[in-house]
């Protein structure tokens, strides 16, 4: 499987320099690495600094969203990353400053490529600077900076050298107190070991379950896949009954009396079947908190 690791930051805060840094130490490490690009414009600035870094398997969505809706662009794209490139070892996927993480994360887990795609978590570029300035900006981009943090597996404290050894202690108190569970390390122009992330991260999984990002962690996935044909509205009634820790499913799931499998959509409590003409194993990917006792049992 290819390991994914999903780079969000605010605006400025230094992620393709972190990213273009990356790339060189995985391919120091003899590994083939590859990116999914999310540019906020139509200009491709990032997508070309990284290019100049050297070559390495590079895909992008220009003036697009790498979250809910646009989830087939960057479906499409990942397919065609992965049919071009089949040795990749490492997929870093950039999202533009103003993306969501949890949305980001969700258009990643296709159930197209459940079997092929090890998604290890979020590493949130942290700009310490703006935390300190946090309260000048809009209650929807303070908000946004938040979750960011919030949802980080891994946070790289960028821009220190622009504190004092109060500010910074300051700083990184607070942003260890907002996500507890995720290492922080701090940088100048966001130089940090990917090895240690890899291990920081690495060592917070869960082998013994099919949840990729880890346990304890926020934002995990759990992917089901089922041997027969279900029940539509046995399956329903489980939903029902699923908690509220259950943010997000998707799959491809073939029900009882219909010849092609359907696309099953679920968020907010809201559930949507849209059937497709194609035939394709079933299997449901289920994003949210505290998965290991989730699980589905077909009607007898």
């Amino acid at each position: 499987m290819i390991d994914v690791y999903l780079l969000s930051g605010f605006l400025g805060s230094g992620k393709t320099s972190a990213l273009v840094q990356f790339i060189e130490q995985v391919k120091k490490s003899g590994r083939l690495p590859a990116v999914l690009m999310n540019e906020f414009g139509e200009m491709n600035i990032d997508s070309k600094i990284v290019e100049d870094a050297g070559e390495v398997p590079l895909k992008e969505l220009l003036n697009g969203c790498i979250c809910c809706t646009g989830a087939e662009s960057t479906e499409a794209q990942l397919q065609g990353l992965l049919a071009d490139y089949p040795d990749v070892d490492v997929l870093f996927i950039e999202t533009t400053g103003a993306a969501h993480p949890v949305e980001a994360l969700d258009a990643v887990y296709s159930p197209l490529f459940a079997s092929q795609l090890d998604v290890k978590g979020i590493v949130t570029v942290v700009d310490a600077k703006r935390w300190m300035d946090r309260e000048k900006l809009s209650p929807r981009m303070l908000a946004l900076f938040l979750e960011q943090i919030r949802h980080a597996h891994f946070m790289v404290l960028n821009k220190t050298d622009l504190l004092s050894d109060h500010e910074l202690a300051t700083v990184t108190m607070h942003v260890s107190q907002f996500n507890s569970y995720a290492p922080v390390v701090q940088t100048v122009h966001a130089k940090v070991d990917f090895g240690y992330i890899e291990k920081m991260i690495n060592a917070s999984s869960a082998p013994s379950h099919a949840v990729s990002t880890g346990s304890g962690l926020p934002i995990a996935s759990k992917v089901l896949t089922f041997n027969q044909p279900i029940n539509q509205e046995h399956f329903e009634d489980w939903v029902r009954t699923l908690p509220d820790t259950i943010y997000r499913m998707k799959g491809y799931i073939q029900l009882e009396g219909s010849r092609y499998a359907h696309l099953f959509q679920y968020a907010y409590g809201m559930v949507q079947w849209i059937p497709e003409y194609i035939q394709i194993p079933s299997t449901l990917v289920i994003i949210g908190e505290q998965l290991q006792a989730i699980d589905y049992v077909p009607e007898n």
